[in-house]
């Protein structure tokens, strides 16, 4: 069965007469006769009644003529799509962000991807690393964004840049007085964290020693460990001096707070994380994908590997 001979069933039941249905498809009458006998061979019934005056349909044959109707439509909607798959920068792109990287990244790259390709419409989404992952694999995201490491089957990762973590800390807290931070400078200090299930607080806990040894150990060195939903709640919190907290760059911003209320200092060794995209090794609009590392590299451009 192939979309052309139901074409021909279509026409002739429309004209009722081979010779017309014939040049309304724009082929000699033996061919489309031909094409229609072998259509009811194959299926095993006579999709229509021949007779000397007209031809009409059989009861099943209106049937199937009906059918072949919704058939042709749904190949022509398929015609549609693969003509807009033709411009990878032409249809929506979904793309998927953590939570510790949306909120400071989108602002920066979403004007310049807008730049790069004006015509295709963006769905943006803040979401945990757990949620982002399922909806790439489910296609309800076309790329995401996240820290690497990440390990998904079929999936493709391209590391976008390195961020270096730093202290956020209350102007005149005593740790301000020190260029830069060890480590162990943390050990007497309430630090804020981020509540569980944020790969960032696992990035920050495996960063730093001193802290995954407390909680391994259960010794209290630490004065005390406050949890926040965000990383704009973990600053609000020493920005009311009920600790400090580690901070990608990027979210280490203290100029909305004005003059002398929070400072940021580096560590001697800063620990850093790799952002990365991550799509589908089947996702075939490969174009879009550049655009979007293209315009995230461009908008950090201090931090960005490779570029």
């Amino acid at each position: 069965m192939t979309l052309t001979e139901l074409k021909y069933i279509i026409a002739l039941q429309e004209t009722g007469h081979f010779g017309r249905a014939a040049e309304k498809c724009f082929v000699s009458q033996p061919t489309l006769s031909v094409a229609i006998k072998k259509l009811e061979d194959d299926l095993g019934i006579s999709l229509f009644e021949r007779s000397r005056g007209k031809i009409q349909s059989t009861p099943v044959g209106k049937q199937v003529v009906q059918q072949a109707k919704v058939v042709l439509k749904q190949a022509s909607h398929i015609r549609e799509l693969a003509n807009q798959g033709r411009d990878p920068l032409g249809t929506p792109l979904a793309i998927g962000a953590i939570h510790t990287v949306g909120p400071y990244l989108y602002p920066r790259c979403i004007p310049l991807i807008r730049e790069y390709a004006p015509d295709m419409p963006l769905y943006i989404e803040e979401n945990l690393t757990g949620v982002l992952r399922e909806k790439l694999r489910s296609s309800k995201l076309d790329a995401i964004i996240v820290a690497l490491p990440f390990n998904e089957t079929d999936v493709v990762t391209q590391a976008l840049y390195e961020e270096p973590f730093v202290v956020l800390l209350p102007y005149d807290h005593p740790l301000s007085s020190k260029s830069e931070l060890h480590h162990d400078d943390l050990i007497h200090e309430n630090i804020l964290l981020l509540g569980e299930g944020h790969c960032f607080r696992d990035q920050v806990m495996a960063a730093c020693p001193g802290l995954q040894q407390t909680f391994a150990n259960g010794d209290r060195l630490l004065q005390s460990v406050v949890e926040g939903s965000s990383l704009e709640t973990l600053k609000h919190m020493v920005v009311s001096k009920l600790g400090i907290t580690i901070l990608p760059r990027s979210a280490a911003q203290v100029a909305p707070y004005g003059d002398g209320i929070l400072c940021t200092r580096p560590f001697a060794t800063p620990p850093t994380r790799t952002v990365a995209l991550a799509w589908r090794t089947s996702f075939p609009r490969h174009q879009a994908i550049d655009i979007v590392s293209k315009a995230i590299k461009a908008a950090v451009p201090q931090l960005s590997v490779g570029s």
